[in-house]
């Protein structure tokens, strides 16, 4: 699964720029095997993001862009859509959004977020938003887990050194953002993303990767 994350990547950047940060061996080892770079890291690390602001104070750039490592049939169109952001601002924190279906929207497994006109994150979490006096389902958004951070956000991220209360009943580390006053854009994406959170996701993930010719 990581491997193919990495490979979908490449299909965008040069292959020296992707870098799986880990602080498992059996990912190292499956990394090596493969020629993909990596850079080993503590075990303690509360998130994803916590980990790859440790790779960030070892390895300098201008902008850090984090795919999550359960994402092998990410649409790399999506990675490229957040890069060209990036670069035509530096100083901005971006996630990526799709739209969502009914079952997505009822669903704890998917991320919901809320977004202002200026395209600019209100909420993210697990909740069933937006929801009216109805109760029933106008539209929603999910999150596509790919995120762009300036050096200075993701290190003001990582300060605490563990969840902020709302992210930890969440389970979502864009909350901390929010949390920490840091704000957050967001970018429209395709609707290819399928990550691997529950075992029943891998019959799934796996046909998907049949059908693109990646398995």
């Amino acid at each position: 699964m990581i491997i193919r994350t990495a490979e979908r990547c490449f299909e965008v950047v040069d292959r020296d720029h992707v870098v799986v940060a880990t602080d498992d061996e059996r990912i190292a080892e499956a990394c090596r095997e493969h020629n993909v770079r990596y850079e080993m890291t503590r075990d303690d690390h509360p998130t994803g993001g916590d980990r790859v602001a440790e790779v960030a104070a070892r390895i300098p750039a201008k902008t850090y862009i984090n795919v999550q490592g359960d994402e092998p049939v990410f649409n790399p169109e999506d990675l490229r859509i957040i890069i060209e952001a990036a670069r035509a601002d530096r100083t901005r924190t971006y996630i990526g959004y799709c739209e969502m279906t009914e079952e997505q929207w009822k669903d704890s497994k998917y991320i919901k977020l809320l977004f202002g006109q200026n395209r600019q994150l209100i909420y993210i979490g697990r909740a069933p938003v937006p929801h009216g006096h109805s109760g029933e389902f106008q539209v929603g958004y999910r999150q596509v887990c790919v995120y762009a951070y300036p050096l200075e956000v993701l290190q003001a991220f990582a300060a605490p050194g563990k969840k902020t209360p709302l992210e930890e009943i969440e389970d979502n580390e864009v909350m901390r953002f929010l949390e920490l006053g840091l704000p957050v854009d967001v970018l429209e994406m395709s609707e290819d993303s399928m990550p691997v959170d529950r075992p029943d996701d891998v019959p799934l993930v796996t046909a998907r990767l049949h059908e693109l010719g990646l398995a």
